[in-house]
């Protein structure tokens, strides 16, 4: 699950946890933070025009607006699409898929995620091909769409955090060429500096084309940008 989200992803592990916070419960903690620094990231969590927006639009998550964004501008989600989110968890992202009107849209995600109507989602790894089959149960065919907002824990050193954020993106791409119809679309999060060169050449060679785009919705000091690649030629 990401910092706005909680989308952050900590990598393969067996621990299978219950993913976040209740916006109830972060006003709680707030007024029980100790840290400056947690103070600051529950303050600017409060006073965040996109989180209130998503607080009274419904969705679970200020990243909702980061797929809506990314939608406006490529058009990636269309009615009869089927739809695959990676590290899916709290579930905005699905939310969007369905209120977008996709035919099918499924999640995995480590961390527990609640419910949401229309979409399947698997509690699970994506390096776990038990899991990865459980969750393709909720698909009548291979995805048009493979979306991923996959992101490690930060540890505060920038080149620690872009490495650790692009091998998930590696990951979600490898996903991508064994599952993508042909034709289909990836977006995937990345780090500022976009995806590796080596991610970018593969990227060239199985799509028809290749951008790097920040929507509105990311923050300004953020380092994310996300990949969308058009036109998959097959792996």
């Amino acid at each position: 699950m990401t910092d706005d989200g909680k989308r952050r992803w900590k990598g393969p592990t067996g621990n299978k946890k219950s993913s976040g916070r209740r916006t109830g419960e972060r006003k709680v903690i707030a007024y029980r933070a100790k840290s400056e620094s947690s103070k600051k990231w529950i303050e600017r969590q409060l006073s965040d025009p996109y989180v209130q927006k998503a607080q009274l639009e419904g969705f679970r998550a200020r990243a909702a607006y980061k797929l809506l964004e990314l939608d406006e501008q490529t058009k990636l989600l269309r009615p009869g699409k089927r739809v695959v989110d990676l590290g899916c968890a709290p579930g905005g992202w699905l939310q969007v898929c369905v209120q977008r009107g996709v035919k099918e849209v499924v999640g995995i995600d480590l961390l527990e995620v609640e419910p949401v109507a229309g979409a399947h989602i698997v509690q699970g790894d994506v390096n776990e091909p038990d899991d990865i089959a459980e969750m393709m149960k909720g698909l009548s065919g291979p995805p048009d769409l493979i979306l991923s907002d996959m992101a490690a824990n930060t540890t505060g050193h920038k080149q620690t955090d872009s490495l650790r954020t692009a091998a998930l993106a590696d990951m979600a791409l490898a996903f991508t060429e064994d599952n993508l119809v042909r034709g289909g679309t990836f977006c995937s999060k990345v780090f500022q500096g976009g995806a590796t060169l080596e991610m970018m050449a593969r990227l060239k060679q199985l799509f028809k084309s290749v951008k790097h785009i920040k929507p509105p919705a990311s923050r300004a000091g953020s380092p994310e940008l996300f990949v969308v690649a058009k036109g998959f030629r097959g792996g």
